[in-house]
Order: C-alpha cells, then structure tokens, then sequence
C-alpha cells in the first residue's frame, strides 16, 4: 500500500492518500490518472480499467462528527478507488515522499494517528475490499 507524506498549508506533516477533484467536462478515468501522475509521477503506470468503480462513497463534513470524514474547507463527496501501480513511484507536487506499507502496517493504529479526515478509515476499507484485511 502506497502511502503520501505530505505538508500541510500550516507546516504540519502528516500521511495522506492520492486524492482531488474532478475537472468540469472531465472523466472519472482521466482524473484517476491525471492525480496518479500528480502524486506519483509518470511512471507510475496505474491499472485502470476501462469503467473504474469505488469501493466506497465518502461523504466529508466541514463540522467534526458528523461521519467519520472531516475537511474543514468543504462539504465534499468522495469516490474511492483502488489503483494497482506497477511502475516507479516518485513522489511530486506536494507529495515529500511515498511509503510502501503491508496492508498490516497501513491498517495500524499508529499510521491512522498521522493520517487526517478519516483518510485512515478510507485505508482499511480499501484494504477490506480487495479481502487484505485481516
């Protein structure tokens, strides 16, 4: 499982997932791989099929506690998905490093206390999803 260190706006670091937006007139598709490559680099060489489908709908909340999901920028809905890579993964933008992780580790207590918004939660259903978690 490949795992984003980045820093925030406010100078804190802290573990994160490949995430964004959806360009207006943009598919599904070509905003995976337009993040992928963001975050990743173009050589990371994503594993998308023709029609991606989620694994999950998350629904984030500008108020702490309403689900699991915070951002405090925005109300914002989030399809989540899982990309196999099989390229070389250099980290780029505002990505400082990617980390390579068993799906142990990146269930583990201790990287959801460096994740934020509930990304850790996003982790391990991912993880459930494709039956990697034990």
């Amino acid at each position: 499982v490949g795992v984003l260190l980045r820093a925030t706006p406010l100078g804190e670091i802290t573990r994160s997932i490949v995430s964004g937006r959806v360009r207006y007139g943009e598919t599904v598709r070509d905003a995976l791989f337009r993040h992928l490559e963001n975050d990743l680099g173009p050589m990371a060489f994503p594993l998308l099929p023709p029609q991606p489908v989620p694994f999950t709908v998350a629904e984030y909340f500008p108020l702490p506690g309403m689900t699991a999901f915070h951002d405090d920028r925005q109300h914002a809905v989030s399809l989540a998905f899982v990309v196999p890579v099989t390229g070389t993964c250099e980290p780029r933008q505002d990505a400082l490093e990617v980390t390579w992780m068993s799906p142990e580790e990146a269930s583990s207590e201790s990287l959801a206390s460096e994740m934020e918004g509930g990304r850790s939660i996003l982790v391990r259903q991912a993880l459930a999803s494709v039956g990697a978690l034990r």
